[in-house]
């Protein structure tokens, strides 16, 4: 059975998608932890990153490298922070947060809350300043 971000890689279900390359695909989290909060998939439907192939590994690192410097340049932030987490969706995947304290990375705090034009004009931002 497709994985929920399998789904979203082929249209079934939308997402807020702010790059895509023919191995990767990069959209707002809905449930972020800050503002500019992105998750970063493979299109290969792998469940541990680690498994990933070497090649697409290495795609999905350079990819989600091209998202950061990005948001970084849009969100006003010390760094952006990446996580690997997994446990959620069983599909290799990349956090990619905004953070200025360690706090602002705690996978226990509240989720922020956006409207759907919010999310839409954030991922529309970041779209149009991306370099791929």
């Amino acid at each position: 059975m497709p994985s929920l971000f399998t789904k979203i890689i082929n249209g079934e279900i939308p997402c807020y998608k702010i790059a895509e390359d023919e191995n990767n695909l990069a959209f707002l989290d809905i449930f972020p932890l800050k503002k500019g909060h992105v998750l970063v998939v493979p299109k290969l439907e792998v469940d541990q990153l680690f498994d990933l192939p070497e090649q697409n590994y290495l795609n999905l690192l350079a990819f989600s490298k091209k998202i950061s410097i990005t948001l970084k340049q849009i969100i006003p932030c010390n760094r952006i922070s990446m996580h690997v987490v997994g446990l959620e969706v069983p599909h290799a995947h990349i956090h990619l947060i905004p953070i200025n304290t360690i706090n602002d990375c705690n996978f226990a705090n509240e989720k922020l809350k956006f409207t759907n034009e919010e999310f839409k004009a954030l991922a529309d931002e970041i779209s149009k300043k991306i370099k791929l």
